[in-house]
């Protein structure tokens, strides 16, 4: 009798591939995870990263702004409102300002104006002060410039510490504003202040207000007719070019009758003959 359980060879393969098929796909549902899930996870994950990565790109250049230094000894109305002071609190360091005092240090700021504590944290690190006043007891009042007209300073007699006291001269511009003082032999005008290389003329006017030429140097004139290239050379405004040109027009003239035939030289500056006319004579 025939079994009805008998396969031939082509059955049995049959099924066996059948077995397979079906074991790998049971396989696959077990390990594999076909939901929409882990995708959407990811792709909420790269949306939170991107926005942290802006923050962090946008925070360097909000602290950039916030730590831009001042000296508070200069803060206008507006700027104290900014700053969160109170219309008492600006007013009571106005008021110690105009008696030509100046704060140097931050405690001192809070003493003065009464700032509390929290609001005295905040805008504190950002104070800038000169050199000279670090170290010092805040008590120490700046030995610099007065306000009132009548104490105004000699800018033949500043130093580089009360230079360095207005705004907008750091310890750089004021060793410049020295050095030019000492090229020129000492300021004879007010108005030679704005050729103080890259000085800003704002910042001239503000120094202005508290120096100008008191006492004018004692300049020691050269003799145009008898004074070599060299000695020439050495006097202010005189360039290496211009300087040849007048001992050229010396030689073709014999001597200079009066310093206004400078006048006649081409290409003369006559803008800045005033101020070269300072350290010349014609004998």
């Amino acid at each position: 009798m025939e079994s009805h359980f008998w396969y031939n060879k082509s059955q049995r393969n049959g099924i066996l591939f059948l077995f397979i098929i079906l074991f790998t796909a049971q396989a696959l549902l077990y390990f594999v995870d076909f939901s929409d899930d882990n995708e959407l996870n990811e792709q909420q994950f790269a949306l939170i990263q991107y926005k942290i990565d802006s923050l962090k790109s946008i925070k360097p250049a909000s602290n950039h702004q916030k730590r831009k230094a001042f000296n508070p000894n200069y803060i206008s109305d507006f700027k104290a409102y900014q700053l969160g002071l109170s219309v008492d609190e600006a007013d009571r360091l106005f008021a110690f300002r105009q008696k030509g005092k100046f704060v140097n240090s931050a405690r001192e700021f809070q003493r003065i104006t009464g700032v509390n504590d929290s609001l005295f944290r905040l805008i504190s690190p950002y104070f800038k002060f000169p050199r000279w006043t670090q170290g010092k007891d805040s008590k120490t009042k700046k030995p610099a410039v007065k306000e009132s007209p009548d104490r105004i300073r000699d800018l033949n007699k500043a130093t580089t510490e009360e230079i360095e006291t207005i705004e907008g001269v750091d310890l750089k511009m004021a060793k410049r504003i020295i050095a030019y003082r000492n090229y020129l032999k000492g300021y004879t005008t007010n108005e030679q202040l704005y050729e103080v290389y890259d000085l800003k003329k704002e910042t001239a006017l503000r120094l202005r207000q508290y120096f100008k030429v008191i006492e004018k140097p004692d300049l020691l004139k050269v003799n145009i007719n008898t004074a070599s290239f060299k000695e020439l050379l050495r006097t202010p405004y005189l360039d290496y070019k211009l300087t040849k040109k007048i001992c050229a027009f010396r030689d073709d003239n014999e001597f200079f009758q009066n310093l206004n035939d400078l006048k006649k030289i081409d290409s003369f500056p006559v803008e800045k003959f005033d101020r070269i006319a300072l350290y010349l004579c014609a004998e």
